[in-house]
């Protein structure tokens, strides 16, 4: 859940907006969808420079092209600007109807198995800043605490990635603010987090279930293993057509027989994966046993 940022743009001191030209504008758009997948319109471009223009300055360089310049032999600064022009906007329980079909179909037989011995593995891909982690551990760990804690001793692992630091740092601390997991129902909040004030801490029975890794989904995939459940939602919607369709044939290709995939409300599943999958609810597929 990685999104290019939407807020309007602002002038940063010391650095005006005059001297960000259509070549720099240009150059930005490249680097964002040569490294992340993500196509930057002509309309970005004063959003661009709001969010290039503090790492230009605190850069020392005079210009945007000399600070675009340096790029070529500096990757973390080229990690910096990309992560800057994304932001990360998402919240517990969001898109429901997911969390609600992964209750209804998918946790039996994950339950089923982990009691049985079987490993389950699900990975969160573009999960930002951890909500759609947790809310996917709460639901199936379950609203029976005793039964849950049992769950969470099996061989079971939730892998969250995102490009952007920051948000995996957020994910980490597992920290938020209370009023933000009202989303989540009552008896789940009151099974799997603690408040403090205004804030809300995830329990440590769900922490030690969940790892969390920066990756670039255009980039190489250090898993060896498949995954029986796949969340990478409202992230290609910033992609164009041919890498929103390389991504679903990479994730089908990540997913075991039967495992399952879910994306954004607005995204669908196209191109040479889907002989790979079958729709089994809106915007869920499921990788297809034979």
């Amino acid at each position: 859940m990685a999104l290019v940022a939407t807020d309007s743009s602002t002038c940063v001191p010391g650095v005006s907006p005059e001297v960000f030209g259509t070549a720099d504008f240009r150059r930005i758009a490249a680097l964002a969808h040569d490294q992340a997948g993500i196509v930057l319109g002509d309309h970005k471009r004063m959003l661009a420079y709001s969010r290039i223009a503090p790492l230009v300055r605190n850069s020392g360089c005079a210009t945007f092209g000399a600070f675009l310049d340096q790029l070529e032999n500096d990757p973390a600064t080229t990690d910096a600007v990309v992560s800057a022009l994304t932001t990360n906007h998402t919240y517990f329980n969001r898109e429901s109807h997911h969390f609600d079909h992964f209750a209804q179909h998918v946790r039996p037989e994950l339950v089923n198995r982990l009691q049985a011995g079987d490993r389950v593995r699900i990975w969160s891909a573009a999960c930002s800043s951890g909500e759609e982690v947790w809310t996917l551990l709460m639901v199936l760990l379950g609203s029976d605490r005793a039964a849950g804690k049992s769950i969470a001793t099996r061989d079971l692992r939730l892998l969250g990635t995102d490009l952007a630091p920051h948000a995996l740092e957020k994910a980490n601390r597992a920290r938020y603010v209370a009023k933000d997991l009202e989303a989540v129902p009552q008896e789940l909040r009151q099974c799997w987090t603690t408040t403090d004030g205004t804030h809300a801490q995830i329990a440590p029975d769900l922490k030690k279930l969940a790892r969390f890794r920066r990756l670039n989904l255009l980039g190489q995939w250090p898993m060896q293993q498949p995954f029986d459940v796949i969340f990478c939602r409202n992230v290609m919607i910033y992609f164009d057509q041919p890498t929103k369709e390389r991504l679903v044939h990479r994730l089908a290709q990540q997913l075991r027989p039967g495992g399952m995939l879910y994306v954004g409300h607005s995204e669908r599943a196209s191109g040479p994966g889907i002989p790979l999958l079958e729709a089994v609810g809106p915007t869920v597929y499921r990788r297809r046993t034979v």
